[in-house]
């Protein structure tokens, strides 16, 4: 498991909206799968010393950048 894997587990688990109606999760659901591709986007805008430090290589950032924004 990844570091980003533990961290978007542990607030998934923390989430105020697991025990709310269908239509809130699912719009709860689709703001975090269009905030998690906005995020993977500004990942391939990096350059490679922003990614060296943050330790990532250009390599893992094109992996997870073109992941779709559903998984």
């Amino acid at each position: 498991m990844s570091t980003i894997d533990a961290i978007g587990g542990a607030a998934e688990a923390a989430s105020p909206y697991t025990k709310r109606s269908g239509l809130r999760r699912f719009v709860h659901w689709l703001a975090f799968c269009v905030e998690r591709r906005r995020t993977r986007l500004a990942l391939l805008e990096l350059t490679d010393d922003q990614l060296a430090d943050i330790g990532i290589s250009r390599c893992d950032a094109y992996r997870e950048g073109l992941r779709p924004f559903y998984d």
